[in-house]
C-alpha cells in the first residue's frame, strides 16, 4: 500500500475521492452541490466517481450547472488532475432507475462507485474517500453479504485491523462500544477489554483529526449509571475499571457518567467525544443535536472514510431541496484528517 501523497507547492490541498451514493435517492443533487460548493473548494481538491449522466439529472434537480474537468482512473493515478473533476464509469442511465425507490441497478452503481474511490485510496492515489448517501437495502441487492460499510471498505482494501463507525458534529463525536446488535445482547456484550478498546480507537482518531488531547465522556450502560448497583452492576465492574485502566495508558477517559445526560456534561464541559455503550444511546442524541450537520466516519483505516450521516431521503429525492450540510462537514472533515496525517508523515 502506498502512502498518502506528500504535500508540495502545487498540491497543497488534499485530494478526495467522491463517490455518488444511490442515484435513486439524494445523492446525485448533493453531489453536484458539492462539486459547485466554494468552500469545499477552498479545503480539498475533489474528483467525483459515477456516471456524469446520473451527475447531471442531480445538477437540474438543483438548478446548477458546476464546471468540472472530465478525467479517468489512469490519469488520476498520474496524478494528472485538476478540481473539481470527474471520472465517468457510464455504467448507469437515468431510464434504468425509478426515483424514491430501491434496487439491483442503484445497488451495482454505488458499489462500483465506491469499490473505484476505496482502490485509489489503497493505493496512495487519493488521500480520503467521501461518499453520499447509500440505500441499504439497493445496496444488499448488489451485495447479498453486505452488513454495513465497514465490512464493505474493509473487504474491499484487505484491511484486518480495528475499525469503528464515528459520528461527528462540529463540537462533539460520539463512540460506540457495541453498534449493529440487538438490544438484548448489549450487557453481555461488554468487556474491559472491548471498551478499553474503543476508548483507544477514539483516542486515536481524534488526534488524527487534530485534537492533540483529546478528552472523552463515557456513558453508563443503565439509568443513572446504575445508581450504586441498585439498577444494574455493569458500571462497577466492568465500565469503571475501564476507564481507570484506559486512563493508565494515558488516555482522558472520565465516567461513567448516566446516559441522560452525558452529552449535555460533554457539550458544556468541553469534552470531545462520548463513548456510549450501544448504537442508539448516541445516534439520538447526535441527531436531535444536528441531523442536517452530522457526519459518520469510519476510523481505524489507513485513510479516512466519510459520509453524511443522513439516508437517501427518498421522500425528497429530485425536488432540489437537499441540505448540502452534512455532506459539506464530511468532505471538509476528510480534508482536515488528511492535512494532519500529512504532518505526522513528514514530522
Amino acid at each position: 500500500m502506498s502512502q498518502p501523497m506528500a504535500p508540495n507547492s502545487h498540491h497543497e490541498r488534499p485530494l478526495i475521492a467522491l463517490a455518488m451514493g444511490d442515484p435513486a435517492g439524494i445523492s446525485p443533487e448533493l453531489t453536484a452541490r458539492l462539486a459547485a460548493d466554494q468552500a469545499v473548494h477552498d479545503a480539498t481538491r475533489v474528483v467525483i466517481i459515477g456516471d456524469r449522466r446520473i451527475f447531471d439529472e442531480g445538477a437540474r434537480a438543483a438548478r446548477l450547472a458546476p464546471e468540472l474537468t472530465q478525467t479517468t482512473l489512469s490519469a488520476l493515478r498520474s496524478g494528472n488532475v485538476e478540481s473539481p473533476a470527474f471520472i465517468d464509469l457510464g455504467h448507469l442511465a437515468c431510464e434504468d432507475i425509478e426515483r424514491g425507490t430501491p434496487s439491483l441497478a442503484g445497488g451495482r452503481f454505488a458499489s462500483r462507485n465506491f469499490n473505484e474511490a476505496l482502490a485509489l485510496a489503497d493505493a496512495g492515489h487519493v488521500e480520503a474517500v467521501c461518499f453520499t448517501p447509500f440505500n441499504k437495502q439497493a445496496m444488499r441487492y448488489a451485495n447479498p453479504d453486505y452488513d454495513d460499510e465497514i465490512r464493505f471498505v474493509a473487504r474491499a482494501v484487505g484491511f484486518e485491523g480495528k475499525a469503528r463507525e464515528f459520528n461527528i458534529l462540529e463540537n462533539i463525536w460520539n463512540a460506540r462500544v457495541t453498534s449493529h446488535i440487538p438490544l438484548s445482547q448489549v450487557a453481555a456484550s461488554l468487556s474491559e477489554a472491548s471498551i478499553i478498546e474503543e476508548l483507544a480507537l477514539t483516542h486515536q482518531c481524534l488526534q488524527q483529526a487534530g485534537i492533540d488531547a483529546p478528552r472523552i465522556a463515557v456513558a453508563g450502560l443503565n439509568p443513572h449509571a446504575g445508581d450504586g448497583g441498585n439498577f444494574g452492576s455493569e458500571e462497577e465492574e466492568i465500565i469503571a475499571p475501564a476507564v481507570e485502566r484506559a486512563r493508565a495508558r494515558g488516555i482522558e477517559a472520565v465516567g461513567p457518567f448516566p446516559a441522560d445526560t452525558v452529552f449535555l456534561r460533554a457539550t458544556r464541559e468541553g469534552y470531545h467525544a462520548v463513548l456510549t455503550m450501544y448504537h442508539d444511546q448516541g445516534q439520538i442524541a447526535m441527531k436531535l443535536m444536528g441531523f442536517d450537520s452530522g457526519v459518520t466516519m469510519l476510523g481505524g483505516f489507513p485513510f479516512p472514510v466519510c459520509t453524511p450521516a443522513h439516508g437517501t431521503a427518498y421522500d425528497i429525492a429530485g425536488r432540489g431541496i437537499a441540505d448540502i450540510g452534512a455532506s459539506r462537514q464530511a468532505l471538509l472533515l476528510a480534508a482536515r484528517m488528511s492535512m494532519a496525517a500529512r504532518r505526522q508523515t513528514t514530522a
